[in-house]
C-alpha cells in the first residue's frame, strides 16, 4: 500500500505570495531557487508557480522514475504560448499516439549510423574555423561556437546549398530563445494566447522568419527530389520518412521537426562548447591531459567518427561540462491517474519537476560539485556516479533524440580546435541565463594561444 502525497503537506516548502505563489523568487533566479528548495526543504518539496501547485524532486532515483513514467502515468507539461509557437507540435511537444508516430518517423534520421555520415561535415566546419584563427587574437567564444554550430546544423539539416540562410535563421532563433525565457519566468506565462504583449509580438515576428526560411528550403528539397537528385541531409530523410500507414510527415510537421532538430544540433552544442572552453581555461591539468590524448590518438591529423570512441578524456571533458551546465536545466510532467514516485501516490493533475542543474550540483552525488573534474568519469573513479544523477538530455522514452548527434559533434569539434589552440579566458567568467537552454549572460572573451609554438593558426 502506498502513502498519498498531497502538495503542501509533505516536507513543507517555501512561503507563497497570494496569487503569485513562488513566482517572484523563481523569476528572479530560477537556478538558485531550485537549489534553495533542495537545500532548505529536502528532496521532495511543494511550491507554487502562480496558481499552479508543483512538487520538486531532487533524488536521482525519483528523477529517473519520473522520466521513465512520462507517456504512462505522467504527461508532458504545457510550457506556455511561446514554447508552442517555436516548437509547434513537434516530437518534443506531442503526446500519446501522435508522439509515438512522430518519434518513429524522426528517430531513424539521428541514429548512430546516420550521425556517422555527418561527422565529416562537423570536422570540416571546425577545421575551417580554426584556419581563420590566429594566435594572440581575442575572440568571443560563444559567438564563435554559435557560428560554427549554426553552419554545421544548416549543412547537416538542410544541405550545403542552404548555407546562405544561416544568418536569418540564427537571428530569429536568438530572438525566440530570449522571448521564450522571458515569458517562462514572468507573468505572461499565465496570460491567455489572445493577449498581445511586446514580447509576444517579437516572438511572432521571429517565428514568421523561421517559417519562411524553412519553407523555402523544403521547396528546394522537393524540387531537387522531383529532378531525381539524391541528398544525404536530415531534411531529406524526414521528407522520405513514412509511418506505418505509408503516410509522410505533413508540411507543418516537417517545419516543427526541423526546428526541433536545429535546436538540438545547434543550441545545445554551441553552449556546451562555450562552457567547456571556459572550464578548460581554468583547469590547466585537464587541458594538458586533453592535449596528451589528442597528440597520442590523432598525431596531428583531423579526427573522424571512429575516433570518438578512442578519445575517452575528450568525451569526459564534454560530459563534465554538461554536468556543470546542463542545456536542459528543467524538466516537468503532470501526474495522471495512478501516478506514483518512490512508492508514494501523486494526485492526478500535480506538476512534478526535476532540475538537472540542481541534481548535477548536489554534493551527495558529485563531491565538490562546482569544481570541473572530468576525472569523475574515469572508469576507476573513487566515487561512482549514481544512476540517473546525470541527465542533461532528459531520459526515459522522451529523452532528446539528438543527444548522440550533440555528443559526437561537441567531442569532434573540441578535438579539432584543441589540437591547434588554447582558449585563455583568464579570470573572466560568464554568468548564466536560463532560457530555452542555459546561455551565457554576455560575451565569453578569450585569447587564442597556439597549442604548439610553431602553430600560429595556419595548417
Amino acid at each position: 500500500m502506498t502513502a498519498t502525497l498531497t502538495p503542501g503537506t509533505r516536507s513543507g516548502g517555501p512561503r507563497r505570495w497570494p496569487l503569485l505563489g513562488n513566482l517572484p523568487a523563481f523569476a528572479r533566479d530560477p537556478l538558485a531557487f531550485f537549489e534553495s528548495l533542495r537545500d532548505g526543504y529536502g528532496d521532495w518539496v511543494s511550491w507554487a508557480l502562480g496558481p499552479q501547485r508543483n512538487i520538486l524532486v531532487s533524488r536521482p532515483e525519483h528523477a529517473g522514475e519520473l522520466l521513465g513514467a512520462v507517456e504512462s502515468t505522467f504527461r508532458p507539461t504545457e510550457l506556455g504560448w511561446a514554447f508552442r509557437q517555436l516548437l509547434g507540435n513537434g516530437v518534443v511537444v506531442a503526446t500519446g499516439d501522435d508522439w509515438r508516430r512522430k518519434r518513429a518517423l524522426v528517430q531513424p534520421a539521428v541514429r548512430p549510423r546516420q550521425v556517422r555520415s555527418y561527422a565529416a561535415t562537423m570536422v570540416e566546419c571546425a577545421d575551417a574555423l580554426a584556419g581563420g584563427w590566429r594566435a594572440g587574437q581575442r575572440i568571443d567564444v560563444h559567438r564563435e561556437m554559435a557560428g560554427l554550430t549554426q553552419r554545421i546544423a544548416v549543412r547537416t539539416l538542410f544541405g550545403s546549398d542552404a548555407a546562405g540562410r544561416e544568418a536569418p535563421i540564427s537571428t530569429a532563433m536568438a530572438t525566440a530563445q530570449r522571448e521564450l525565457g522571458a515569458e517562462f519566468r514572468g507573468l505572461t506565462l499565465f496570460l491567455p494566447p489572445w493577449v498581445r504583449t511586446p514580447g509576444r509580438r517579437r516572438m511572432r515576428e521571429a517565428v514568421a522568419v523561421l517559417d519562411r526560411e524553412i519553407e523555402h528550403v523544403i521547396r528546394e528539397h522537393e524540387a531537387a527530389s522531383a529532378a531525381g537528385a539524391e541528398r544525404d541531409d536530415l531534411l531529406s530523410r524526414l521528407l522520405a520518412a513514412r509511418d506505418e500507414t505509408g503516410g509522410p510527415l505533413s508540411r507543418k510537421e516537417l517545419r516543427d521537426e526541423s526546428i526541433t532538430l536545429y535546436i538540438g544540433g545547434h543550441e545545445t552544442t554551441s553552449t556546451t562548447l562555450t562552457w567547456a572552453w571556459q572550464l578548460l581555461s581554468g583547469a590547466p591539468a585537464a587541458r594538458a591531459r586533453l592535449t596528451e590524448e589528442l597528440d597520442r590518438v590523432l598525431g596531428g591529423r583531423l579526427p573522424a567518427y571512429d575516433d570518438y570512441a578512442r578519445l575517452p578524456w575528450t568525451r569526459q571533458v564534454v560530459k563534465e561540462a554538461l554536468r556543470i551546465y546542463p542545456p536542459i536545466w528543467l524538466i516537468s510532467a503532470v501526474a495522471t491517474e495512478g501516478a506514483s514516485l518512490g512508492g508514494r501516490a501523486v494526485p492526478a493533475g500535480t506538476s512534478v519537476w526535476t532540475s538537472p542543474w540542481s541534481v548535477h550540483r548536489d554534493a551527495r552525488w558529485f563531491p565538490d560539485p562546482e569544481a570541473f573534474r572530468p576525472e569523475r568519469w574515469d572508469a576507476d573513479a573513487p566515487h561512482p556516479v549514481p544512476e540517473h544523477a546525470w541527465f542533461p538530455f532528459g531520459g526515459g522514452p522522451r529523452a532528446c533524440l539528438g543527444a548522440r548527434f550533440a555528443l559526437v559533434e561537441a567531442a569532434l569539434v573540441l578535438a579539432v580546435l584543441a589540437q591547434r589552440f588554447h582558449l585563455d579566458s583568464g579570470s573572466d567568467r560568464a554568468g548564466v541565463f536560463p532560457g530555452l537552454t542555459l546561455q551565457p549572460t554576455g560575451p565569453v572573451l578569450a585569447t587564442l594561444r597556439a597549442a604548439r609554438p610553431h602553430d600560429g593558426g595556419a595548417r
